[in-house]
């Protein structure tokens, strides 16, 4: 868990970074993600930050509290949010982090271990939380315009992304080998890259959606 608030931290470090580096107008304009402006990304990022938020207090008093009030209501905020100013959607994202951040930092040592129901549905402990938003700030930072890339994140960041990924596929019943550097397979498997690795048997590859 330690280990995932680091990278918490500092994958909001490198979002900030990256956000910095870009203007208003361009974050106005199309994001790496279809269908997406940079307006709507900054939108997600901050209302995740809200929403694993909501997990915490649920960690904290045991009272659920669910990500979203149902599913349709994720894609509300989102929407919702894109319609603010680009200065607005920047102190958004940073007040979140922040709050959540505090929050977790509040849960005492028991409360890490009370479980909370994510967004797909999937019963995980309070530990999980900052990996969740761990990997919606590094992956994301990837896809604001003129944004990141995968090279930069840590080694042993990107051995949990591909095993995370891995892990993901298995469950839908999708089995894939591959051999490549851990930052063009963290790319390719979130689908964020055209990457091809090669494979370890002679079977054929799954296209893999990308992930928000």
């Amino acid at each position: 868990m330690s280990s995932a608030m680091d990278w918490m931290a500092r994958g909001h470090a490198y979002f900030a970074a990256c956000l910095a580096a870009i203007d208003d107008r361009t974050i106005e304009g199309p994001s790496r993600l279809p269908d997406w402006t940079g307006k709507h990304l900054l939108s997600h990022v901050g209302h995740n930050a809200r929403a694993l938020g909501r997990l915490t207090q649920w960690a904290a008093t045991g009272e659920p509290t669910p990500m979203y009030t149902s599913p349709r209501a994720r894609a509300d905020e989102i929407d919702a949010g894109a319609g603010w100013s680009v200065s607005r959607l920047r102190e958004f994202a940073e007040e979140e982090q922040q709050r959540l951040a505090a929050a977790l930092s509040g849960l005492k040592d028991t409360m890490w271990h009370n479980e909370v129901v994510t967004a797909q549905g999937r019963s995980v402990p309070a530990t999980t939380i900052p990996w969740l938003r761990s990997r919606e700030l590094w992956i994301h930072a990837c896809d604001l315009p003129s944004g990141g890339d995968f090279a930069a994140f840590p080694d042993d960041l990107l051995d949990a992304l591909v095993d995370d990924a891995l892990a993901r596929r298995a469950a839908q019943g999708i089995t894939v080998r591959a051999d490549g550097a851990p930052a063009d397979l963290a790319r390719w498997l979130t689908g964020r890259g055209d990457f091809s690795p090669r494979p370890r048997a002679d079977e054929p590859l799954p296209a893999l959606p990308p992930w928000l």
